[in-house]
Protein backbone atom coordinates (compact mmCIF):
# COMPACT_ATOMS: atom_id res chain seq x y z
CA UNK A 1 0.00 0.00 0.00
CA UNK A 2 2.84 2.36 0.89
CA UNK A 3 4.53 1.58 -2.43
CA UNK A 4 1.34 2.50 -4.27
CA UNK A 5 1.05 5.79 -2.40
CA UNK A 6 4.70 6.56 -3.11
CA UNK A 7 4.11 5.85 -6.80
CA UNK A 8 1.06 8.13 -6.88
CA UNK A 9 3.01 10.92 -5.17
CA UNK A 10 5.93 10.55 -7.60
CA UNK A 11 3.64 10.44 -10.63
CA UNK A 12 1.66 13.44 -9.41
CA UNK A 13 4.87 15.37 -8.79
CA UNK A 14 6.18 14.53 -12.25
CA UNK A 15 2.89 15.56 -13.86
CA UNK A 16 2.88 18.89 -11.99
CA UNK A 17 6.49 19.60 -12.94
CA UNK A 18 5.86 18.68 -16.56
CA UNK A 19 2.64 20.71 -16.75
CA UNK A 20 4.31 23.70 -15.10
CA UNK A 21 7.18 23.45 -17.57
CA UNK A 22 4.74 23.39 -20.50
CA UNK A 23 2.79 26.38 -19.13
CA UNK A 24 5.99 28.37 -18.64
CA UNK A 25 7.14 27.62 -22.19
CA UNK A 26 3.75 28.59 -23.68
CA UNK A 27 3.69 31.87 -21.77
CA UNK A 28 7.30 32.62 -22.70
CA UNK A 29 6.60 32.08 -26.39
CA UNK A 30 3.45 34.22 -26.27
CA UNK A 31 5.22 37.02 -24.41
CA UNK A 32 8.16 37.02 -26.80
CA UNK A 33 5.84 37.30 -29.79
CA UNK A 34 3.39 39.88 -28.41
CA UNK A 35 4.98 42.11 -25.73
CA UNK A 36 6.92 45.14 -26.96
CA UNK A 37 7.92 46.53 -23.57
CA UNK A 38 11.09 44.80 -22.42
CA UNK A 39 10.42 45.30 -18.71
CA UNK A 40 6.89 43.90 -18.99
CA UNK A 41 8.11 40.95 -21.05
CA UNK A 42 10.86 40.10 -18.57
CA UNK A 43 8.40 40.41 -15.68
CA UNK A 44 5.83 38.08 -17.22
CA UNK A 45 8.45 35.50 -18.22
CA UNK A 46 10.00 35.59 -14.76
CA UNK A 47 6.62 35.11 -13.10
CA UNK A 48 5.80 32.21 -15.43
CA UNK A 49 8.99 30.32 -14.57
CA UNK A 50 8.95 31.20 -10.87
CA UNK A 51 5.32 30.17 -10.36
CA UNK A 52 3.88 28.57 -13.52
CA UNK A 53 0.36 27.94 -12.23
CA UNK A 54 -0.23 31.27 -10.46
CA UNK A 55 1.72 33.09 -13.16
CA UNK A 56 -0.23 31.32 -15.91
CA UNK A 57 -3.57 32.24 -14.35
CA UNK A 58 -2.49 35.85 -13.81
CA UNK A 59 -1.21 36.15 -17.36
CA UNK A 60 -4.39 34.59 -18.77
CA UNK A 61 -6.58 37.12 -16.96
CA UNK A 62 -4.44 40.27 -17.17
CA UNK A 63 -1.67 39.74 -19.69
CA UNK A 64 -3.38 38.70 -22.92
CA UNK A 65 -4.77 41.47 -25.11
CA UNK A 66 -7.88 39.77 -26.50
CA UNK A 67 -9.19 43.14 -27.63
CA UNK A 68 -6.64 43.30 -30.42
CA UNK A 69 -8.22 40.48 -32.41
CA UNK A 70 -11.79 41.43 -31.64
CA UNK A 71 -11.10 45.08 -32.34
CA UNK A 72 -9.61 44.30 -35.73
CA UNK A 73 -12.54 42.03 -36.62
CA UNK A 74 -15.24 44.56 -35.77
CA UNK A 75 -13.35 47.71 -36.64
CA UNK A 76 -11.70 46.40 -39.77
CA UNK A 77 -12.33 47.66 -43.26
CA UNK A 78 -12.07 51.15 -44.64
CA UNK A 79 -13.22 54.02 -42.50
CA UNK A 80 -15.97 56.31 -43.63
CA UNK A 81 -14.59 59.19 -45.68
CA UNK A 82 -14.38 62.33 -43.59
CA UNK A 83 -14.63 65.88 -44.78
CA UNK A 84 -11.56 68.00 -45.06
CA UNK A 85 -7.94 67.04 -45.41
CA UNK A 86 -4.55 68.41 -46.20
CA UNK A 87 -3.16 71.52 -44.59
CA UNK A 88 -4.99 74.86 -44.54
CA UNK A 89 -3.52 77.57 -46.73
CA UNK A 90 -0.95 79.87 -45.16
CA UNK A 91 -0.09 83.42 -46.09
CA UNK A 92 3.20 83.77 -47.99
CA UNK A 93 6.09 83.95 -45.56
CA UNK A 94 3.93 83.07 -42.56
CA UNK A 95 5.84 81.06 -39.97
CA UNK A 96 4.27 77.68 -39.34
CA UNK A 97 6.71 75.81 -37.13
CA UNK A 98 3.86 73.46 -36.14
CA UNK A 99 3.55 72.14 -39.72
CA UNK A 100 5.69 69.07 -38.84
CA UNK A 101 3.33 68.39 -35.93
CA UNK A 102 0.32 68.65 -38.23
CA UNK A 103 1.87 66.20 -40.67
CA UNK A 104 3.02 63.84 -37.93
CA UNK A 105 -0.37 63.62 -36.24
CA UNK A 106 -1.97 63.08 -39.64
CA UNK A 107 0.24 60.04 -40.16
CA UNK A 108 -0.43 58.77 -36.61
CA UNK A 109 -4.21 59.09 -36.81
CA UNK A 110 -4.83 58.61 -40.55
CA UNK A 111 -7.37 61.43 -40.21
CA UNK A 112 -7.47 64.87 -41.85
CA UNK A 113 -7.50 68.09 -39.82
CA UNK A 114 -10.30 70.09 -41.42
CA UNK A 115 -10.68 73.80 -40.70
CA UNK A 116 -14.03 75.44 -40.04
CA UNK A 117 -14.75 74.20 -36.52
CA UNK A 118 -16.06 76.04 -33.46
CA UNK A 119 -15.34 74.93 -29.88
CA UNK A 120 -16.92 76.37 -26.75
CA UNK A 121 -15.48 75.63 -23.30
CA UNK A 122 -17.97 74.51 -20.65
CA UNK A 123 -17.02 74.58 -16.98
CA UNK A 124 -18.13 71.77 -14.70
CA UNK A 125 -21.48 70.05 -14.90
CA UNK A 126 -23.10 73.38 -14.07
CA UNK A 127 -22.50 74.53 -17.67
CA UNK A 128 -21.97 71.24 -19.49
CA UNK A 129 -25.10 69.35 -18.44
CA UNK A 130 -27.65 72.04 -19.41
CA UNK A 131 -26.01 72.39 -22.83
CA UNK A 132 -25.94 68.62 -23.36
CA UNK A 133 -29.52 68.12 -22.22
CA UNK A 134 -30.70 70.97 -24.45
CA UNK A 135 -29.00 69.29 -27.41
CA UNK A 136 -30.67 65.97 -26.58
CA UNK A 137 -34.06 67.64 -26.26
CA UNK A 138 -33.61 69.33 -29.67
CA UNK A 139 -32.40 66.16 -31.45
CA UNK A 140 -34.33 65.19 -34.58
CA UNK A 141 -32.47 62.21 -36.04
CA UNK A 142 -29.79 60.58 -33.87
CA UNK A 143 -28.08 60.66 -30.48
CA UNK A 144 -24.91 58.81 -29.54
CA UNK A 145 -23.73 58.99 -25.92
CA UNK A 146 -20.63 57.30 -24.51
CA UNK A 147 -19.34 57.81 -20.97
CA UNK A 148 -17.02 56.14 -18.52
CA UNK A 149 -19.10 56.86 -15.41
CA UNK A 150 -22.86 57.28 -15.38
CA UNK A 151 -24.58 57.33 -12.01
CA UNK A 152 -28.22 56.58 -11.30
CA UNK A 153 -28.43 59.81 -9.29
CA UNK A 154 -30.37 63.00 -10.01
CA UNK A 155 -28.11 63.93 -12.94
CA UNK A 156 -28.13 60.43 -14.42
CA UNK A 157 -31.92 60.23 -14.19
CA UNK A 158 -32.25 63.57 -16.00
CA UNK A 159 -30.18 62.22 -18.87
CA UNK A 160 -32.15 58.96 -19.01
CA UNK A 161 -35.43 60.88 -19.09
CA UNK A 162 -34.19 63.15 -21.89
CA UNK A 163 -32.90 60.19 -23.90
CA UNK A 164 -36.19 58.31 -23.47
CA UNK A 165 -38.18 61.33 -24.60
CA UNK A 166 -35.97 61.58 -27.70
CA UNK A 167 -36.40 57.88 -28.45
CA UNK A 168 -40.19 58.15 -28.01
CA UNK A 169 -40.36 60.88 -30.64
CA UNK A 170 -38.49 58.73 -33.16
CA UNK A 171 -34.84 59.72 -32.67
CA UNK A 172 -32.28 56.92 -33.04
CA UNK A 173 -30.62 56.70 -29.61
CA UNK A 174 -27.56 54.62 -28.72
CA UNK A 175 -25.74 54.71 -25.36
CA UNK A 176 -22.45 53.15 -24.20
CA UNK A 177 -21.46 53.00 -20.53
CA UNK A 178 -18.23 51.43 -19.39
CA UNK A 179 -18.46 47.92 -17.97
CA UNK A 180 -16.38 48.83 -14.91
CA UNK A 181 -16.62 52.61 -14.50
CA UNK A 182 -20.42 52.56 -14.44
CA UNK A 183 -20.56 49.44 -12.28
CA UNK A 184 -19.36 45.88 -12.82
CA UNK A 185 -21.59 43.32 -11.12
CA UNK A 186 -24.42 45.84 -10.81
CA UNK A 187 -24.86 48.92 -13.00
CA UNK A 188 -27.86 50.96 -11.82
CA UNK A 189 -27.52 53.48 -14.68
CA UNK A 190 -27.47 50.72 -17.29
CA UNK A 191 -30.56 49.18 -15.67
CA UNK A 192 -32.31 52.55 -15.89
CA UNK A 193 -31.42 52.86 -19.58
CA UNK A 194 -32.60 49.37 -20.43
CA UNK A 195 -35.73 49.83 -18.32
CA UNK A 196 -36.54 52.92 -20.37
CA UNK A 197 -36.20 50.91 -23.59
CA UNK A 198 -33.06 52.76 -24.69
CA UNK A 199 -30.58 50.73 -26.77
CA UNK A 200 -27.52 50.63 -24.51
CA UNK A 201 -24.38 48.58 -24.16
CA UNK A 202 -21.79 47.99 -21.45
CA UNK A 203 -18.29 48.38 -22.87
CA UNK A 204 -16.06 45.30 -22.42
CA UNK A 205 -18.30 43.81 -19.77
CA UNK A 206 -18.65 40.29 -18.48
CA UNK A 207 -19.68 39.15 -14.98
CA UNK A 208 -17.10 36.35 -15.29
CA UNK A 209 -13.57 37.53 -14.37
CA UNK A 210 -11.86 35.06 -16.70
CA UNK A 211 -13.65 36.73 -19.60
CA UNK A 212 -12.42 40.14 -18.52
CA UNK A 213 -9.16 41.09 -20.23
CA UNK A 214 -11.00 44.26 -19.60
CA UNK A 215 -10.27 45.10 -15.98
CA UNK A 216 -7.39 47.14 -17.34
CA UNK A 217 -8.92 47.97 -20.73
CA UNK A 218 -11.64 50.53 -20.16
CA UNK A 219 -13.53 52.94 -22.37
CA UNK A 220 -12.65 56.26 -20.78
CA UNK A 221 -14.17 58.31 -23.60
CA UNK A 222 -16.82 60.96 -23.08
CA UNK A 223 -18.75 61.57 -26.31
CA UNK A 224 -22.15 63.04 -27.09
CA UNK A 225 -23.09 63.47 -30.75
CA UNK A 226 -26.48 64.78 -31.82
CA UNK A 227 -27.87 64.57 -35.39
CA UNK A 228 -24.29 64.14 -36.61
CA UNK A 229 -23.85 67.94 -36.49
CA UNK A 230 -23.27 68.80 -32.83
CA UNK A 231 -20.76 67.18 -30.51
CA UNK A 232 -19.55 67.31 -26.93
CA UNK A 233 -16.40 65.82 -25.45
CA UNK A 234 -13.94 66.43 -22.65
CA UNK A 235 -13.42 64.99 -19.21
CA UNK A 236 -16.83 65.21 -17.53
CA UNK A 237 -18.67 62.04 -16.54
CA UNK A 238 -22.39 62.00 -15.75
CA UNK A 239 -22.82 62.32 -11.99
CA UNK A 240 -24.06 64.75 -9.35
CA UNK A 241 -20.52 65.35 -8.07
CA UNK A 242 -19.78 67.46 -11.17
CA UNK A 243 -22.49 70.01 -10.34
CA UNK A 244 -20.72 72.30 -7.92
CA UNK A 245 -23.76 74.53 -7.34
CA UNK A 246 -25.49 71.59 -5.64
CA UNK A 247 -22.62 71.39 -3.11
CA UNK A 248 -21.98 67.64 -3.51
CA UNK A 249 -20.11 65.72 -0.86
CA UNK A 250 -17.08 65.05 -3.08
CA UNK A 251 -17.13 67.80 -5.74
CA UNK A 252 -15.17 67.40 -8.96
CA UNK A 253 -14.14 70.33 -11.16
CA UNK A 254 -13.82 69.60 -14.86
CA UNK A 255 -14.20 70.94 -18.38
CA UNK A 256 -16.17 69.86 -21.43
CA UNK A 257 -16.37 71.29 -24.94
CA UNK A 258 -19.30 71.97 -27.29
CA UNK A 259 -18.22 71.39 -30.88
CA UNK A 260 -19.61 72.20 -34.32
CA UNK A 261 -18.12 71.88 -37.79
CA UNK A 262 -16.58 69.09 -39.89
CA UNK A 263 -14.77 67.60 -36.88
CA UNK A 264 -18.12 66.34 -35.56
CA UNK A 265 -18.01 63.72 -38.33
CA UNK A 266 -14.88 62.28 -36.73
CA UNK A 267 -16.58 62.22 -33.33
CA UNK A 268 -19.52 60.30 -34.82
CA UNK A 269 -17.14 57.90 -36.54
CA UNK A 270 -15.35 57.23 -33.22
CA UNK A 271 -18.67 56.59 -31.47
CA UNK A 272 -19.93 54.35 -34.28
CA UNK A 273 -16.80 52.19 -34.13
CA UNK A 274 -17.25 51.72 -30.38
CA UNK A 275 -20.94 50.92 -30.81
CA UNK A 276 -20.02 48.25 -33.35
CA UNK A 277 -17.60 46.79 -30.81
CA UNK A 278 -20.31 46.71 -28.14
CA UNK A 279 -23.30 45.60 -30.21
CA UNK A 280 -21.99 44.57 -33.67
CA UNK A 281 -24.53 47.03 -35.16
CA UNK A 282 -23.16 49.32 -37.83
CA UNK A 283 -24.41 52.91 -37.67
CA UNK A 284 -24.71 54.51 -41.07
CA UNK A 285 -26.76 56.88 -43.19
CA UNK A 286 -27.50 60.61 -43.09
CA UNK A 287 -29.07 60.42 -39.62
CA UNK A 288 -25.57 59.77 -38.30
CA UNK A 289 -23.32 61.07 -41.09
CA UNK A 290 -24.89 64.16 -42.70
CA UNK A 291 -23.00 66.59 -44.88
CA UNK A 292 -21.16 69.04 -42.66
CA UNK A 293 -20.36 72.67 -43.44
CA UNK A 294 -17.85 74.97 -41.81
CA UNK A 295 -19.15 76.49 -38.59
CA UNK A 296 -16.12 78.31 -37.22
CA UNK A 297 -12.44 78.99 -37.79
CA UNK A 298 -10.52 76.31 -35.88
CA UNK A 299 -8.55 73.51 -37.49
CA UNK A 300 -9.19 70.32 -35.52
CA UNK A 301 -8.71 66.56 -35.58
CA UNK A 302 -9.85 63.63 -33.42
CA UNK A 303 -7.11 61.45 -31.91
CA UNK A 304 -8.25 58.10 -30.56
CA UNK A 305 -6.20 55.56 -28.62
CA UNK A 306 -6.80 52.04 -27.41
CA UNK A 307 -5.11 48.64 -27.06
CA UNK A 308 -6.12 47.63 -30.58
CA UNK A 309 -5.52 49.35 -33.93
CA UNK A 310 -5.11 52.74 -32.16
CA UNK A 311 -2.33 51.59 -29.82
CA UNK A 312 -0.52 54.52 -28.12
CA UNK A 313 -1.69 57.10 -30.67
CA UNK A 314 -2.42 59.79 -28.08
CA UNK A 315 0.96 59.27 -26.42
CA UNK A 316 2.66 59.47 -29.83
CA UNK A 317 0.76 62.70 -30.54
CA UNK A 318 1.89 64.16 -27.22
CA UNK A 319 5.50 63.21 -27.93
CA UNK A 320 5.25 64.87 -31.35
CA UNK A 321 3.91 68.04 -29.77
CA UNK A 322 6.64 68.14 -27.13
CA UNK A 323 9.35 67.69 -29.75
CA UNK A 324 7.92 70.55 -31.88
CA UNK A 325 7.58 73.03 -29.00
CA UNK A 326 9.69 76.18 -29.27
CA UNK A 327 8.45 78.41 -26.46
CA UNK A 328 6.06 76.77 -23.99
CA UNK A 329 4.38 73.54 -22.93
CA UNK A 330 1.54 73.96 -20.44
CA UNK A 331 -0.52 71.04 -19.25
CA UNK A 332 -3.11 70.17 -16.65
CA UNK A 333 -4.03 66.65 -15.63
CA UNK A 334 -5.59 64.99 -12.57
CA UNK A 335 -3.17 62.05 -12.76
CA UNK A 336 0.43 62.81 -13.68
CA UNK A 337 2.33 59.54 -13.95
CA UNK A 338 4.28 59.79 -17.21
CA UNK A 339 6.56 56.95 -18.26
CA UNK A 340 10.29 57.37 -18.80
CA UNK A 341 10.09 58.43 -22.44
CA UNK A 342 7.65 61.23 -21.61
CA UNK A 343 9.77 62.30 -18.65
CA UNK A 344 12.79 62.43 -20.97
CA UNK A 345 10.89 64.37 -23.64
CA UNK A 346 9.65 66.99 -21.16
CA UNK A 347 13.09 67.25 -19.55
CA UNK A 348 14.78 67.75 -22.92
CA UNK A 349 12.25 70.44 -23.82
CA UNK A 350 13.00 72.27 -20.56
CA UNK A 351 16.74 71.91 -21.17
CA UNK A 352 16.48 73.61 -24.57
CA UNK A 353 14.69 76.60 -23.02
CA UNK A 354 11.03 75.71 -23.43
CA UNK A 355 8.90 76.78 -20.46
CA UNK A 356 7.36 73.49 -19.27
CA UNK A 357 4.59 74.02 -16.72
CA UNK A 358 2.34 71.37 -15.16
CA UNK A 359 -0.76 71.77 -12.98
CA UNK A 360 -1.88 68.78 -10.90
CA UNK A 361 -4.29 68.53 -7.95
CA UNK A 362 -3.04 69.52 -4.51
CA UNK A 363 -4.66 66.36 -3.22
CA UNK A 364 -5.67 63.61 -5.62
CA UNK A 365 -8.58 61.25 -5.16
CA UNK A 366 -6.38 58.11 -5.08
CA UNK A 367 -3.75 57.76 -2.36
CA UNK A 368 -1.52 55.43 -4.38
CA UNK A 369 -1.47 57.94 -7.24
CA UNK A 370 -0.36 60.68 -4.85
CA UNK A 371 2.48 58.50 -3.57
CA UNK A 372 3.60 57.38 -7.04
CA UNK A 373 3.53 60.97 -8.36
CA UNK A 374 5.97 62.15 -5.67
CA UNK A 375 8.33 59.31 -6.53
CA UNK A 376 8.12 59.96 -10.28
CA UNK A 377 8.56 63.70 -10.77
CA UNK A 378 12.03 64.25 -9.30
CA UNK A 379 13.88 64.18 -12.67
CA UNK A 380 11.43 66.72 -14.10
CA UNK A 381 11.99 69.18 -11.26
CA UNK A 382 15.77 68.71 -11.47
CA UNK A 383 15.65 69.60 -15.18
CA UNK A 384 13.62 72.79 -14.83
CA UNK A 385 10.00 71.64 -15.23
CA UNK A 386 7.69 73.60 -12.92
CA UNK A 387 4.82 71.80 -11.22
CA UNK A 388 1.93 73.59 -9.49
CA UNK A 389 -0.71 72.06 -7.23
CA UNK A 390 -4.32 73.08 -7.80
CA UNK A 391 -6.27 73.68 -4.57
CA UNK A 392 -9.40 71.74 -3.70
CA UNK A 393 -12.00 70.87 -4.93
CA UNK A 394 -10.36 68.09 -6.91
CA UNK A 395 -9.79 69.16 -10.52
CA UNK A 396 -10.29 66.48 -13.18
CA UNK A 397 -9.49 68.66 -16.22
CA UNK A 398 -7.12 67.37 -18.92
CA UNK A 399 -5.55 69.82 -21.38
CA UNK A 400 -2.26 70.50 -23.13
CA UNK A 401 -1.21 73.74 -24.86
CA UNK A 402 1.98 74.10 -26.92
CA UNK A 403 3.42 77.45 -27.97
CA UNK A 404 0.12 79.21 -27.15
CA UNK A 405 -1.42 77.85 -30.34
CA UNK A 406 -1.83 74.04 -30.36
CA UNK A 407 -4.26 72.45 -27.92
CA UNK A 408 -5.08 68.87 -26.96
CA UNK A 409 -8.31 68.33 -25.03
CA UNK A 410 -10.32 65.24 -24.19
CA UNK A 411 -10.42 62.25 -21.88
CA UNK A 412 -6.80 61.11 -21.61
CA UNK A 413 -4.83 61.50 -18.40
CA UNK A 414 -1.03 61.63 -18.32
CA UNK A 415 -0.49 58.09 -17.14
CA UNK A 416 0.31 54.72 -18.68
CA UNK A 417 -3.25 53.48 -18.15
CA UNK A 418 -4.69 56.22 -20.36
CA UNK A 419 -1.89 56.18 -22.92
CA UNK A 420 -1.64 52.39 -23.34
CA UNK A 421 -4.55 50.51 -21.78
CA UNK A 422 -7.74 52.58 -21.98
CA UNK A 423 -9.80 53.50 -25.00
CA UNK A 424 -9.48 57.29 -25.06
CA UNK A 425 -10.50 60.21 -27.28
CA UNK A 426 -8.86 63.61 -27.58
CA UNK A 427 -9.11 66.46 -30.07
CA UNK A 428 -6.18 68.53 -31.28
CA UNK A 429 -7.06 72.13 -32.06
CA UNK A 430 -4.95 74.79 -33.77
CA UNK A 431 -6.38 77.93 -32.19
CA UNK A 432 -4.64 80.84 -30.50
CA UNK A 433 -7.95 81.95 -28.98
CA UNK A 434 -8.66 78.56 -27.37
CA UNK A 435 -5.02 78.27 -26.30
CA UNK A 436 -5.20 81.64 -24.54
CA UNK A 437 -8.42 80.61 -22.80
CA UNK A 438 -6.95 77.32 -21.58
CA UNK A 439 -3.68 78.94 -20.49
CA UNK A 440 -5.64 81.49 -18.47
CA UNK A 441 -7.61 78.70 -16.82
CA UNK A 442 -4.42 76.83 -15.92
CA UNK A 443 -2.87 79.98 -14.49
CA UNK A 444 -5.95 80.61 -12.36
CA UNK A 445 -5.77 77.06 -10.99
CA UNK A 446 -2.19 77.33 -9.77
CA UNK A 447 -1.59 76.97 -6.07
CA UNK A 448 1.72 76.15 -4.40
CA UNK A 449 4.59 74.79 -6.46
CA UNK A 450 6.12 71.40 -5.82
CA UNK A 451 9.79 71.84 -4.95
CA UNK A 452 12.81 69.53 -4.89
CA UNK A 453 13.41 70.45 -1.25
CA UNK A 454 9.96 69.18 -0.34
CA UNK A 455 10.63 65.82 -2.00
CA UNK A 456 14.05 65.53 -0.35
CA UNK A 457 12.58 66.28 3.07
CA UNK A 458 10.38 63.19 3.06
CA UNK A 459 11.14 60.60 5.69
CA UNK A 460 12.65 57.25 4.68
CA UNK A 461 9.37 55.33 5.27
CA UNK A 462 7.50 57.86 3.12
CA UNK A 463 10.09 57.67 0.34
CA UNK A 464 9.86 53.87 0.41
CA UNK A 465 6.05 53.90 0.21
CA UNK A 466 6.19 56.39 -2.66
CA UNK A 467 8.79 54.34 -4.52
CA UNK A 468 6.78 51.15 -3.96
CA UNK A 469 3.65 52.78 -5.38
CA UNK A 470 5.66 53.88 -8.42
CA UNK A 471 6.17 50.20 -9.33
CA UNK A 472 2.43 50.09 -10.03
CA UNK A 473 2.63 52.81 -12.72
CA UNK A 474 1.28 50.59 -15.53
CA UNK A 475 -1.92 49.96 -13.58
CA UNK A 476 -2.60 53.18 -11.63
Amino acid sequence: MNDLLDLIVRVRGNVEVTLGFVIAIIITVHVLLTKREVAAAVGWIGLAWFSPFLGGLTYFVFGINRVHRRGRRLRGGPRKPLLGGGEPPRAPGEDDHLAPLRRGVGVITRRPSPPGNALQTLHNGDEAYPAMLAAIEAAQHSIGLSTYIMRADTTGKRFVAALKAAKDRGVQVRVIVDGIGSGWLVSPAYSLLRGAGIPAGRFMHSPMPWRMPFLNLRSHKKILVVDGTLGFTGGINIADQNVLASKPRNPVQDNHFRIQGPIVGQLVEAFARDWALVSEEELDGPAWFPDLAANGEDESRVVTAGPDADLEKIESTVLQAISCARDSIRLMTPYFLPDQQLITALSLAAMRGVAVEVVIPQQGDHRLVNWATRANVGPLLHNGVRIWRSPQPFRHSKMLVVDSEWCLIGSSNWDMRSFRLNFELCIEVYSKALAAELETLMTQCRGRTLEIAELNARSLPLRLSDASARLLLPYL
